[in-house]
């Protein structure tokens, strides 16, 4: 394989929403209760409604800053690099990193509506989180066909308003909603619960939607050592996926709905082959419990069901083959401080090639995978000799990728404004 005929998908980036996101998706009536960016007497940009508030913070969007100065203090955008944020901006960054596609995760909404959630107005909070929806797919996602995927969120609050915006957007072409990794951690009822979550299932299952459980939103299940440090919370949000896993998994869910997809959004995938073992083991095992798998093995369901998504995993894609190489799904996570920019195929190819990945497989876990999971046509709107990284590039010579301090940014933002 050489960089330059790689095909990248990344399957789980961000978006920083742009202040102006609300205007031209709610009626006249509604543009003054929606949420506004307001800057605070600090200078920082907050997103308010109804008594929440809600802003960025440093790691939500590191890419071109020098990393000492990386933090999870408040970030605006005048600090950013405008790809966080400016549609037009991030399609030229994914040119320079030679990415085809991207999912892109909200920010101030919350990987599972969180945001919304907290109003006291529910019937207006549902309201405004179908506007997010519609700028996302009619706005961000459309404006450059063929390169993002778009992904929903649901009000998980209200069971009925989730299977309905399910199916509003699956008219409207969207094939992934981001989900609650734990959602009893959110006042509602948890996966086990089918009466809750049953047609929710049935919704995801009819209309081809897959389930995104994005690590960040079940931290609340880390009851961490107290005066541990930060990196005891970063290092370990990837093993909620397991809690998560295990209630969809030995649940009913993954067992009475043969069709739902879910994918393990940024949990990486080496505590995948541990888990199945452990899995199969109890299952084989612990026959008294008499759980019913309906003639397979529980690794085998979880395969069925599943794509494992990663950033990086070196010692894990050696273990490819036992987690089932049709699982595995490559993200690059711009802007975040795990992303890998401006350099992701240089970065991903030779991890594939110290773990020797073959070229078949490279092609399934960059690009093929999440393109078959998701149902999406990489190549309606762009021709597959447009799509490689070397093509890409060549389009993106002209683009600055210096790393330069929060201070600089700020600088070049207010005299471009």
């Amino acid at each position: 394989m050489r960089i330059e005929d790689m095909t990248l998908i990344s399957i789980d980036d961000h978006v920083v929403e742009p202040p102006d996101m609300f205007e031209g998706h709610l009626p006249e009536e509604l543009k003054d209760a929606a949420p506004k960016c307001i800057k605070d007497e600090k200078g920082i940009d907050n997103w308010v409604f109804q008594g929440a508030s809600m802003g960025p913070m440093g790691l939500n969007a590191v890419v071109s800053w020098p990393a000492e100065e990386w933090g999870m203090d408040p970030a605006g955008y005048a600090e950013m690099r405008p790809g966080a944020y400016d549609i037009h901006s991030r399609v030229r960054d994914m040119d320079r990193n030679g990415i085809l596609a991207s999912m892109c995760f909200p920010t101030f909404a919350g990987f599972s509506a969180g945001f919304f959630q907290k109003a006291p107005d529910k019937d207006l909070a549902f309201r405004m989180l179908q506007a997010y929806n519609d700028w996302h797919v009619d706005e961000w996602c459309a404006a450059y066909p063929g390169r993002m995927i778009p992904i929903g969120i649901a009000p998980v609050w209200n069971q009925e308003q989730m299977v309905s915006e399910i199916h509003r957007l699956s008219a409207k072409g969207v094939r992934a909603v981001t989900m609650p990794e734990l959602p009893h951690l959110q006042g509602v009822p948890s996966y086990h619960d089918m009466d809750y979550w049953g047609p929710v299932f049935q919704a995801c299952s009819d209309t081809g939607t897959v389930m995104c459980l994005h690590i960040g939103a079940g931290l609340g299940a880390l009851r961490l050592t107290p005066g541990a440090p930060i990196d005891n919370m970063i290092i370990l949000a990837t093993q909620v996926s397991v809690l998560a896993a295990q209630d969809l998994l030995w649940g009913p869910a993954m067992r009475t709905f043969p069709d739902l997809k879910i994918a393990w959004s940024e949990a990486g995938i080496g505590w995948i082959p541990f888990y199945l073992d452990r899995s199969d083991r109890h299952y084989t095992n612990q026959r008294w419990l008499r759980r019913d798998f309906g003639g397979s093995l529980p690794s085998e369901v979880f395969k069925a069901h599943s794509l494992a998504c990663y950033v990086t995993d070196p010692a894990a894609l050696k273990n490819r083959h036992e987690i089932g190489i049709e699982t595995i799904a490559w993200e690059c996570d711009y802007p975040h401080s795990d992303s890998i920019f401006p350099n992701a195929p240089e970065f991903v190819l030779n991890e594939m090639n110290n773990a020797g990945v073959s070229d078949d497989e490279i092609n399934m876990i960059t690009w093929q995978n999440s393109a078959r999971f998701f149902g999406w046509d990489p190549f309606k709107h762009i021709s597959k000799s447009d799509a490689t990284v070397g093509a890409l590039r060549a389009t993106a010579t002209d683009v600055d990728v210096t790393i330069r301090p929060r201070a600089e940014w700020k600088k070049m933002y207010e005299a471009a404004h």
